[in-house]
């Protein structure tokens, strides 16, 4: 009987986006650590497709594929907390920048990395841009302003009587604009040419006939058309969520659905393969 040959795909962005609400905090703290954590959803989509117990599961590995992007190397100036920012000596940079390092040296382990390019400028958070735009009609007492004889005067603007409701309307207004702080605002920032790397791969890895089977730990349905075509070519496809929630309608595009890490609040790696559920072993 011919061995499997499984290739595991990852999206790095969305699996380090997700891996805080699978493990403690304690377990996804270092690059170490975040490796440590692949490698067991790897081994335990290996131990659940084989039924193969074995230490030995990177026999079954064609090749795991993390996809990112490289973290964005500009400057800005925030517009709230008024100093610069240089980017690329950001936690957040320094730290992916050692993930990949220790990735390069993983057995089995392939980089793709795409970068990051600024979109547009600082924008406000859509949940806090809705709240701002009803201050329009907090601020029509203001519009009166305008109505008298000299504006800029201090004792005629001291003349304006205000409503109770117009002047309930100025506070909320006053209170909403110091709520604003630093994490409010955000740089318009896209990651790029990482979905084109995944598609790519499905796609040479299927027509090549270099695996049988591919797992694709992602979030979103971009990978559609790759995996019809996999299918298409008799590849199994397999996805893994994370446990976050699919549509529906993705099921007829993939042949199973499984994850590789715990279920949050349980305590056993459950998975989903359409009707079936299996408990994945762990490695001592």
């Amino acid at each position: 009987m011919t061995q499997r040959s499984i290739a595991i795909l990852i999206d790095g962005g969305f699996f380090l986006r997700r891996l805080p609400r699978l493990v403690s905090v304690g377990q996804c703290e270092s690059p170490d650590k975040i490796i440590s954590c692949i490698r067991t959803m790897c081994r335990n989509h290996i131990r659940i497709l084989t039924g193969d117990k074995s230490p030995r599961w990177h026999q079954y590995v064609y090749r795991i594929f993390f996809y990112d992007a490289m973290p964005y190397d500009g400057k800005a100036h925030h517009p709230i907390d008024n100093h610069p920012i240089d980017f690329s000596k950001s936690d957040i940079a320094q730290d992916r920048l050692a993930l990949f390092d220790a990735l390069r040296k993983q057995r089995k382990v392939a980089l793709r990395l795409g970068k990051v390019t600024k979109d547009n400028d600082w924008t406000i958070s859509p949940r806090l841009t809705k709240k701002l735009l009803k201050t329009r009609q907090w601020i029509a007492a203001l519009d009166r302003l305008g109505d008298m004889p000299n504006p800029g005067d201090a004792v005629a603007a001291g003349n304006l009587t205000l409503s109770e409701a117009e002047t309930l309307g100025l506070m909320e207004l006053r209170d909403l604009w110091k709520s604003l702080d630093g994490g409010t605002v955000s740089l318009g920032l896209k990651q790029k040419g990482v979905d084109m790397r995944i598609g790519v791969d499905i796609t040479s890895l299927t027509l090549k006939r270099q695996v049988d089977t591919i797992i694709l730990v992602a979030g979103d349905s971009d990978f559609v058309p790759a995996a019809k075509l996999a299918r298409r070519e008799g590849i199994e496809f397999i996805l893994d969520p994370l446990w976050q929630q699919v549509n529906v309608d993705l099921f007829e595009h993939i042949d199973g659905l499984q994850s590789g890490l715990k279920k949050p609040g349980t305590q056993q790696a459950a998975t989903q393969n359409n009707t079936v559920n299996e408990t994945a072993g762990q490695e001592s």
